[in-house]
């Protein structure tokens, strides 16, 4: 989903904020590289990622998808 820049730039907002008060969590089957389909303003997309890396802890769990697993697993039993 694209987001426009007005809602990048707010959710920018929001985690430069939540930054120095609390912690924040995002799952997200993209690499932080795609993240420019969405964030479409290249700066903005660094900035944002930047402000969520920094400091942080990246969990990768792969690219398969749990829901996905479960789905098919249903559909054949």
């Amino acid at each position: 989903m694209e987001l426009d820049r007005h809602g990048a730039e707010l959710l920018f907002q929001v985690l430069t904020e939540r930054e120095a008060k609390n912690s924040v969590a995002i799952a997200s089957n993209e690499s932080f590289s795609g993240w420019t389909r969405t964030f479409t303003d290249p700066r903005l997309c660094a900035a944002i990622v930047d402000r969520l890396s920094f400091g942080g802890n990246i969990i990768e769990t792969g690219t398969g998808s749990c829901r996905l697993a479960q789905t098919r697993a249903r559909a054949e039993a």
